[in-house]
């Protein structure tokens, strides 16, 4: 299968591009395992590149940002086009999706895995199948993506590749089988080269390049061996090979290639390859293999849901639209970036139809319209020119306005716009740190909540909300709102300064009592006058305030009534005796007094806010703590130690149970807000990385002395 492809360097333009010559491929792994290096000598060896960068000098293609370059990692999606021309195939287009291996910008690998038609999961020889492998791994099944695995970083010290299969085996578990279609010539230092199994031909890097060699003694006896499991594998899922096969006639290579490109799509099967970015050994048949074997967008028809519900309970369906070049034009917004000279930036899929020029569309989820100016092409962060894109392509356009991340962009006349039709996606991922916001300057402050809501388009991982009046930016991770922050200040301008999120107590009265609410002023003409007689108690926690109106014999007007509770709302907002807000009481309205002439609605109102003051001062209030229900998913052998760490933190258990594919703990609990604050760097720290957590607010419980 190894062997001659664009490989003098000249990158070939695509002529009548069809989308069975596109690969759309998420290049993904845990934190340095190696890919954006990778994804610099593909581009290095499709021409597209003279020379490679260096994701520590900050001059890669893909790692561009200044907050990337200066923390020299991947923190963004990026996406690269390269052509190449496996040995006896057509020409193909890839687009690379470079993506973050952290989890605290795991959102660019959802919007990369919603758009690609194959994840490259990459894995250091070093380090083995880590937790960011396993998170990877699992968000592809989620969204039944094909995997192809290349194991990276082979040239190093201590690369260990079988060590990485019988890892990757381990996590496929039994549905999926894991295929190396590879090995290593040499290992650590000596790597040079790789044994093509399924071809049974040995590629040898040298200064001029590879080329091929009869395979080395040293592993030539495994690389049969290899071949023959490899192909016995592969025919047994095609059962005119299989009668082959048993009669001792066993199919080509290209045979194999093609009944294994079935397994890929279908999720049976994850090949394994093997490269260096480094050393380059190895990357010309990742590219190869890529072309032959990957899904293209031809294979995989893009998935929409349809109404304005849940597909789990009914309230939506799932639809799939072809990639046909000659259908209506159907654009998928995955990702919106701000740069500080061209102003927003949209990255498309266009899943039907062909784009040429520009094009007038609408939104089919809001029914907004858009026009989508002349597409490019996208490499990093250079934008290059692109006369027209077909369905498959992914490009860039600027100024969309209608359409932030997630939206699906058709014409008005299509069917898709005639109801709510939005991307299938993964389940969004709950922002799990925040931070509060202090603008620097009045300018700053007076541009913060605009600044705001261009980065949650950019980034729907983001959150804003007000507690406690503060604002208070959320995301994944404490890097993800410190990232956001740095480029707030860069591309828009607004500096502010951070503090921890207040935590909004409560406090709500001690016991029953009664009290009075008067109003009398008198100052030429009508005057104010009314005056309330409530009995307020505890209510139930949850319960917010219950109203009960008592009122017999019209003491009180029954037009004024819905004032008095307007003004116990109103007590209740301006907080306690120990300046909380009042939450969870009961306010019962027994009498009154009312004048003819000075009484009003806002005599009323006033009346029932100083008397529900009164009852407070009275009374005493108990301090209320607001509490969070918690959903913590984590490994197995973790339960020990979360259950252990929740109780330090006041929690109280409310369910443990198995994920669906039982390889994770479940478990639920009702925690104090207090101690969520920093709770999911702890959790990563106390499960290597691959803990998760939600949590929505469940009312208060009263602080014990």
């Amino acid at each position: 299968m190894s062997g001659g492809s664009t490989r003098d360097g000249a990158a070939m333009p695509v002529r009548s591009l069809l989308p069975s010559q596109i690969r759309n491929v998420a290049v993904a792994g845990h934190s340095g395992s190696g890919g954006t290096t990778l994804v610099e000598a593909m581009l290095v060896a499709a021409g597209v590149r003279n020379r490679p960068g260096r994701v520590e000098d900050g001059t890669t293609v893909c790692d561009h940002d200044p907050e990337e370059i200066a923390r020299g990692v991947t923190l963004t999606l990026s996406v690269a086009d390269l052509e190449w021309t496996p040995p006896g195939g057509e020409q193909t287009h890839i687009t690379l999706l470079d993506t973050p291996g952290s989890p605290d910008f795991a959102g660019a690998l959802d919007a990369a895995l919603a758009v690609a038609d194959v994840l490259l999961l990459t894995v250091s020889a070093v380090d083995g199948v880590q937790p960011g492998t396993i998170s990877t791994w699992r968000r592809a099944a989620e969204l039944d993506v094909p995997v192809i695995a290349v194991v990276t970083k082979e040239h190093k010290h201590r690369a260990n590749f079988h060590r990485c299969v019988s890892e990757l085996t381990g996590l496929a578990g039994r549905e999926i089988t894991v295929l190396p279609l590879e090995l290593p010539l040499g290992e650590e230092e000596s790597f040079h080269g790789v044994a093509d199994v399924l071809a049974n031909t040995a590629w040898v890097y040298d200064d001029d390049g590879p080329h091929t060699e009869p395979m080395p003694d040293d592993v030539a006896e495994e690389e049969a061996a290899a071949h023959e499991d490899l192909a016995e594998e592969i025919v047994s899922h095609n059962d005119e090979q299989l009668e082959r096969y048993l009669e001792g006639d066993e199919p080509s290579a290209a045979e194999l290639t093609d009944t294994l490109r079935g397994e890929v799509l279908a999720r049976r099967a994850v090949p394994v390859l093997i490269a260096s970015g480094v050393t380059r050994v190895g990357v010309d048949e990742v590219l190869d293999f890529l072309c032959e074997i990957a899904p293209s967008p031809a294979d995989r028809p893009a998935r929409v849901v349809v109404g304005a519900g849940d597909v789990a309970d009914g309230g939506a369906v799932v639809e799939t639209v072809s990639a046909d070049p000659d259908g209506d034009l159907v654009l998928q917004v995955f990702r919106t970036l701000t740069d500080p000279y061209v102003g927003q930036i949209s990255f498309l899929k266009v899943l039907s139809g062909t784009l040429a020029g520009s094009a007038h569309l609408v939104n089919a989820e809001t029914g907004g319209a858009e026009r989508v100016h002349a597409p490019f092409r996208l490499l990093g962060a250079e934008h290059l020119p692109a006369e027209r894109a077909v369905a498959g392509q992914i490009v860039g356009a600027a100024k969309l306005t209608a359409s932030p991340t997630g939206s699906l962009l058709v014409p008005a006349a299509s069917p898709l716009a005639q109801g709510r039709v939005r991307p299938f996606l993964a389940p969004p991922r709950s922002p799990g740190y925040g931070l509060a916001l202090l603008p620097e300057r009045s300018s700053d402050e007076e541009k913060l909540p605009g600044a705001l809501a261009r980065m949650v388009l950019a980034d729907p991982t983001l959150v804003v909300e007000q507690v406690a009046g503060q604002t208070v930016l959320r995301g994944l991770g404490d890097q993800h709102v410190a990232v956001a922050i740095e480029r707030m200040a860069r591309i828009l301008g607004v500096v502010v300064t951070t503090e921890p999120v207040a935590v909004a107590y409560g406090e709500t009265i001690a016991g029953t009592t009664t009290a009075e609410g008067r109003l009398k002023k008198q100052s030429g003409g009508h005057g104010q006058f009314a005056v309330v007689r409530l009995t307020v108690s505890p209510g139930p926690r949850g319960s917010g305030l219950e109203f009960v109106d008592s009122v017999v014999g019209g003491a009180v007007p029954r037009q004024f009534i819905p004032a008095v509770e307007r003004g116990v709302r109103d007590a209740m907002a301006q907080g306690g005796p120990r300046g909380h807000g009042v939450v969870d009481i009961r306010v019962e309205l027994t009498d009154g007094k009312a004048h003819s002439v000075d009484s009003s609605e806002m005599a009323f109102r006033t009346a029932g806010s100083l008397g529900l003051k009164a009852a407070l001062e009275q009374a005493g209030t108990a301090l209320l703590e607001p509490m969070v229900a918690l959903t913590v998913r984590a490994p197995m052998d973790a339960q020990g130690d979360v259950l252990g760490d929740l109780a330090t933190r006041r929690g109280q258990v409310t369910g443990t149970s198995m994920s669906e594919d039982s390889s994770e703990i479940v478990v639920t609990a009702r925690v104090p807000a207090c101690e969520v604050d920093r709770y999911l760097l702890d959790l990563r720290a106390l499960t290597h990385g691959l803990g998760l957590m939600e949590h929505v607010p469940d009312g208060f419980e009263e602080v014990r002395s």
